[in-house]
């Protein structure tokens, strides 16, 4: 039996199962009092997954806020936080956008679907804005490279990752794979993409225009997914974790690929009002995020949804994360000019709205009324907590057990320490990873891994190009989360930089432990706290990114992981600095300060010690050292750069080294 909005009037006394499906208590008084009466099975199930925590952003919100407060002044940001991708300007007429999301949760209970829908829901969000995607990467965290847990989950991530990424024919150009103990259990899969567009071709999220028609189109709609973003992406893994499989997405990547150029030649045919991707709550988050932004309403007969499954009940079509979809905007006059480029690309759409401006969302089945509710505040109105938070206990006793403890390696005992260092885990070659992936596919790609930064061709006649670098090392971020989220950036900051690119922008993946826990919330806060500084200090801005909490297994959580992202331009391609050095004969210059500074590193990891204080960090210095690098790029004075990081300078030179296949000779100063 339906429960319609008359019913739900009449039955105030109705017990619902709103603690099952992630509320809580005065979540659920709340929903209450805005409806003035109980919600709808149909309304419960919506504000149940907007007002999650992956959607809500409930815990997050207050500290991210610094984000936009402290953002510096900039003329290159076009759209900020908000919107489904930040987007900038780079030249010429050309825009770019890009965005880095997790999903970490899914991944590890079906490790290839849930690696794979990451990969097309943040392709969606970069079509969304208007742009074409151009290229992915993946920032991948997993537990210790030799334990059982990892052996079932990696090669179905690797393999997710690769293979829709493949069949879209997106090249994959950078990325991480980091092993550490505490991701054992719960793997972190953050993927990003980026794409290009003209200025003029830029689209937002909103449904404006009263009478305009509101188009689901892709694929049809399933039980898969079915509760995502509340049931994984909301709490904590516990020994049941597998037994949540039918939670986890089902991608199909040549539908994806459909999709993507049905989208692009509508909106190039200037068809569209707006556009929606449909990713996390699914048609529940489409509907009421486009309510929200345009005329303040819309009419939804959710009957008319195409259905792959055709038991499926109103809640669940509401609730269904099936991918490869998308909601379109649509004036009725081009409707027939819009179902024409559907059926040229073999994608099914179907009308399933209308735009009003009633300032309600009011959905209908089979004629009866199931959904009538204030479109903001299942969007945009959902609870903002400020948790407590405050310095873990722990901490003092970590920061004073500093890396000076362990016994240094003599001068006799460093060829064995490098190799060691070269061999471990996190250092060692990666093609075994990167192989499986198409890093050329298009013809655009001009830097890829192993390079500091992938680099990828934009406008063909011009040369123009942009580099994209994903970095962050969580026992720095464990040893001190405000340093820890800094270094983060100023990593990727630097291998744009190398690269001959200048930075523009920032996107960030926030992967923290579980945000009920004060210490954790720590954590969290004074990473973004120092991630917003330092964007602020280098004069890059934020333009959008993700919170992932919750990324735990019972009590404990993974290393405070910020993920941070740098996007940079260069004017011509063809001047690009790669980390391969040329023939005999060239010098090397070890550029910027060199401190004993060992505690968090990769050589302090591979003798078991963490503890102590991350390196210190001065971010006038890394902004001049960066624009000495751009100048000595653009002016031709070097022929290759890289990075010094995880490993040290010895590290870098060993890489720099297989990379060109030609050996160096090093003389070091005493006072290095």
């Amino acid at each position: 039996m339906i429960d319609t909005v008359d019913q739900a009037a009449t039955t105030p006394e109705v017990e619902q199962p709103y603690l099952e499906l992630g509320l809580k208590p005065d979540e659920y008084e709340r929903i209450r009092e805005i409806l003035g009466r109980r919600p709808t099975s149909s309304e419960l199930a919506m504000y149940s997954v907007m007002w999650s925590e992956h959607c809500s952003y409930k815990s997050s919100k207050v500290h991210l806020r610094q984000f936009g407060e402290k953002a510096p002044a900039s003329d290159a940001l076009l759209v900020g936080i908000g919107e489904n991708a930040g987007v900038v300007d780079i030249g010429d007429g050309w825009a770019v956008t890009f965005k880095v999301e997790s999903h970490n949760h899914p991944s590890y209970v079906e490790p290839y679907q849930g690696a794979a829908t990451g990969v097309g829901g943040i392709v969606r969000d970069i079509l969304s804005m208007g742009a074409r995607p151009l290229a992915v990467m993946d920032p991948l965290r997993f537990g210790p490279a030799d334990a059982a847990d990892t052996k079932r989950v990696l090669p179905g991530v690797i393999a997710g990752v690769g293979g829709y990424g493949n069949c879209l024919g997106l090249p994959n150009i950078g990325g991480e794979v980091v092993f550490d103990e505490s991701y054992a259990g719960n793997p972190l899969v953050n993927a990003l993409c980026v794409g290009a567009m003209r200025h003029e071709d830029i689209h937002l999220a909103s449904a404006k225009g009263v009478g305009n028609l509101v188009v689901l189109y892709g694929a049809r709609t399933g039980g898969d997914g079915i509760g995502g973003v509340s049931v994984l992406a909301s709490e904590t893994f516990d020994d049941e974790g597998p037994a949540k499989r039918p939670s986890v997405q089902v991608g199909d990547p040549f539908m994806e690929k459909l999709l993507i150029e049905a989208t692009l030649e509508v909106l190039h045919a200037g068809l569209v009002e707006g556009i929606q991707d449909l990713g996390g709550a699914g048609i529940s988050c489409a509907t009421s995020e486009l309510a929200s932004n345009g005329d303040g309403g819309m009419h939804v007969w959710l009957d008319r949804v195409l259905l792959r499954d055709p038991t499926l009940s109103p809640e669940e079509i509401l609730m269904s994360e099936s991918q490869e979809r998308m909601c379109a905007i649509v004036r009725p006059d081009k409707i027939d000019d819009f179902m024409s480029h559907c059926r040229k690309w073999d994608v099914e759409a179907v009308v399933i709205g209308e735009v009003n401006d009633s300032g309600r969302l009011t959905i209908d089945w089979h004629g009866e009324r199931i959904v009538d509710a204030p479109p903001r505040t299942v969007a945009h109105e959902g609870p903002v907590y400020e948790r407590p938070f405050h310095r873990p206990s722990w901490q003092d006793a970590l920061q004073a057990d500093e890396a000076t403890t362990i016994d240094r390696p003599g001068p006799e005992e460093f060829l064995g320490t490098l190799l060691e260092l070269v061999a471990s885990a996190n250092l060692a070659d990666k093609s075994w990873v990167t192989d499986q992936y198409d890093r050329y596919v298009r013809g655009n790609t001009v830097l890829s891994q192993p390079e500091d930064s992938g680099m990828i061709r934009v406008d063909e006649e011009s040369g123009r190009g942009v580099a994209i670098a994903t970095d962050c090392n969580g026992r720095f971020a464990k040893l001190d989360p405000y340093t820890g989220a800094q270094l983060a950036l100023v990593e990727s900051y630097r291998n744009v930089c190398v690269t001959g690119a200048v930075p523009l922008a920032v996107t960030n993946c926030l992967n923290f432990g579980s945000p009920e826990d004060p210490e954790v919330m720590w954590q969290f806060a004074e990473a973004v706290r120092g991630l917003a500084d330092a964007c602020a200090a280098l004069g890059i801005p934020v333009t959008g990114g993700n919170v992932s909490f919750y990324n735990q297994t019972g009590d404990t959580a993974i290393l405070p992981t910020p993920v941070v992202g740098v996007l940079g331009v260069i004017d011509d391609v063809d001047r690009r600095t790669p980390m391969s050095w040329g023939p005999n004969g060239e010098l090397i210059y070890l550029l910027g300060d060199t401190r004993d500074e060992f505690s968090g590193s990769e050589w302090a990891h591979i003798r078991g010690h963490l503890g102590g204080h991350p390196p210190l960090i001065d971010l006038q210095r890394e902004k001049v050292l960066g624009e000495i690098l751009v100048a000595a790029s653009r002016d031709g004075m070097i022929t290759a750069a890289h990075d010094v990081s995880d490993g040290g300078f010895a590290v870098a030179v060993v890489e720099m080294a297989l990379r060109s296949r030609v050996g160096a000779r090093l003389w070091l100063p005493d006072d290095v």
